[in-house]
């Protein structure tokens, strides 16, 4: 009698690796149909942004938007004077609008439409009133001014008698009675620095303010080192 054979083990593995294989063959071509789907063409992209993008409403823009920022703060109190430079801006109105205009000795300005306007003394909201007044003449709608102050150069004080350098001074900020002296480079050794004062002309008076610099400078005294005005002499004896 012979003995009965065993079947070899990978036998027995057969069909579980028969099955296996054909799984595999089954799921491979969905795998590769969604790993092969076409990319977005460039092109296709670049358009979907832009359409996007114009789809957007405008960024809103104002008045102020449109305007020059102002070289420096304006002084407290600040009234338009001979020498000034202003922009005057009609909103949506160009042809009304002034980039810049110098204000003239005479205290006046050239405006287009409006011709002749006199500006000094007023600050830049009056005169945005005086001019909406003069231009709701020419427009349907009413117009919207809006002045800005470019440069300054009515703004000053004076300096007489010792000091490093005599003459006038411009006031772009607000400035104390000893900040001008040390602008004007200070006293000098001849000065009598107890005798100093101010002239000031208000409401057609003169007033005569006096300044000690030698108390002023050691902390005493600070009341007498007040701001100045424009138009305010500045005399130190010697």
């Amino acid at each position: 009698m012979f003995a009965k054979k065993t079947p070899a083990r990978w036998m027995l593995l057969l069909p579980a690796l028969v099955w296996a294989l054909t799984t595999q063959a089954q799921t491979a071509p969905e795998g590769r149909a969604r790993n092969n789907k076409p990319a977005a063409a460039p092109g296709r992209t670049l358009a979907a942004a832009a359409d996007l993008t114009a789809a957007r409403p405008p960024a809103k823009t104002s008045v102020a938007d449109s305007l020059d920022k102002p070289r420096y703060a304006m002084p407290e109190g600040y009234r338009i004077g001979s020498g000034d430079a202003l922009q005057i801006h009609v909103w949506k109105e160009p042809e009304a609008s002034v980039p810049s205009v110098t204000v003239r000795p005479d205290g006046r300005i050239a405006l287009p439409m409006v011709k002749e306007v006199e500006v000094v003394g007023l600050t830049p909201a009056e005169l945005e009133k005086v001019l909406t007044e003069k231009y709701a003449r020419f427009f349907t709608n009413q117009p919207e001014v809006s002045v800005v102050v470019r440069d300054i150069q009515s703004e000053k004080v004076y300096l007489v008698g010792a000091v490093r350098r005599e003459g006038s001074l411009l006031l772009k900020s607000p400035m104390t009675i000893l900040q001008v002296l040390a602008e004007a480079g200070g006293v000098s050794e001849y000065a009598k620095r107890k005798k100093i004062y101010v002239l000031r002309t208000q409401n057609n008076k003169q007033t005569r303010l006096p300044f000690n610099y030698e108390a002023v400078i050691k902390g005493e005294q600070p009341e007498q080192n007040i701001m100045v005005l424009p138009g305010d002499t500045i005399v130190v004896p010697q």
